[in-house]
């Protein structure tokens, strides 16, 4: 069974994650969070799309948590959001007042083993994830030049603001090299956010963001005709094929381009590589857990409430518009998305850390 079909299976249910806040004798034990704080600690800059992603969800969560709490949502960049992970890690709350967005960003140094890695996701209880995509765009000058292949970018020469060779900006960066685009990587910022700013001020000239940071930021600089979009990653569908993404389906995906580029294979080592972090970082970008030791009338609570928000009969649409149209899981469905996002072939780690070593001297032996 594919990824896609094993997390739909247990949206499909229906029940999954409603039993998850349910006792055996069919009691539900919420906990009255009336006059408390949630703090949404998130390890990115507050210009980023996990930010928007984490903004767009509080108001939801705060009304629908018992007693309706305040949901504040706090910032802790650095070290590619390894800072704020670390301080996860330590954490222990038996009052549901802490909870912690990751991304992509998080997963992919622990995947590679990341020296700066202090943290550990078994430890951890995901109450809900997200699905996303991502966009990469060029400036106008040289997205004119764009005409579905690369071809015509192999002479230019790129800046790209990046948080860091393990972080999710691998992904973009694998992906131009295989194209054969020279893209120079600066690296240090604290967000994609930063990214795009550096992109906006002309520091840089190409960029990418997450679905809902492409929707948030970037996308009136692409109607303004300040940017031209170049390509999505694209989504899975059942089959574990690289599709058009949902919410960018007139844009041509990675796979597409690729094909038409000259030196560009979408088989082999490389391509199995970059699939298989897209997996990782991608399907199951995002996800809100609580901290180790929490109680599981916490979790339950927490479980019912994202339910509750993902039940919203103007979900679909107001979730469209602000972090795109990805699939949302809950409860037994975050569980499983979680575990995916955490995992990847012994094959594919070792072909990254070799290219990292390669192409910019990161050692992670």
């Amino acid at each position: 069974m594919t990824i896609l079909k094993k997390i739909s299976s247990l949206l499909a249910a229906g029940t999954v994650a409603l039993t998850v806040g349910v006792e055996a004798n069919g009691e539900s034990h919420a906990v009255d969070m009336t006059g408390k704080t949630v703090e949404w600690t998130i390890p990115f800059s507050e210009t980023g799309g996990s930010a928007k992603w984490a903004n767009f969800f509080a108001p939801l969560l705060s009304e629908a948590l018992p007693g309706e709490p305040t949901v504040v949502v706090k910032f802790m960049p650095g070290a590619g959001s390894t800072k704020g992970a670390n301080w996860f890690q330590t954490q222990e709350d038996g009052y549901g007042t802490i909870l912690f967005g990751t991304s992509g960003s998080t997963q992919f140094p622990y995947l590679l083993g990341d020296p700066r890695v202090r943290y550990e996701y078994r430890d951890w209880t995901p109450v809900m994830a997200t699905g996303t995509g991502g966009v990469a765009y060029l400036n106008k000058e040289d997205g004119a030049k764009f005409d579905g292949s690369a071809n015509a970018l192999k002479d230019t020469r790129f800046i790209y603001g990046a948080q860091g060779a393990t972080s999710l900006d691998l992904v973009p960066l694998l992906a131009w090299e295989m194209l054969g685009m020279n893209v120079e990587p600066v690296f240090g910022i604290k967000g994609r956010g930063d990214g795009r700013l550096m992109f906006e001020r002309g520091e840089a000239n190409i960029d990418y963001q997450t679905s809902s940071g492409y929707l948030g930021g970037s996308l009136d600089m692409v109607e303004a005709g300040d940017a031209v979009p170049m390509m999505s990653w694209g989504a899975l569908d059942e089959d574990g094929n690289i599709v058009r993404d949902p919410t960018f389906p007139d844009m041509p995906t990675f796979k597409e381009v690729c094909e038409a580029t000259d030196g560009c294979e979408t088989s082999g080592p490389a391509w199995d590589a970059w699939k298989a972090f897209f997996v990782a970082g991608f399907p199951s970008q995002k996800i809100a857990f609580l901290p180790a030791g929490i109680s599981q009338a916490v979790v339950d609570t927490y479980v019912a409430a994202f339910e509750a928000v993902r039940s919203r009969p103007d979900f679909a649409e107001i979730s469209a518009k602000r972090v795109g149209k990805y699939p949302m899981f809950v409860g037994a469905g975050a569980v499983k998305a979680a575990k995916e996002a955490t995992t990847i072939s012994p094959d594919a780690k070792d072909f990254v850390v070799k290219w990292l070593s390669d192409a910019y001297g990161v050692e992670l032996k």
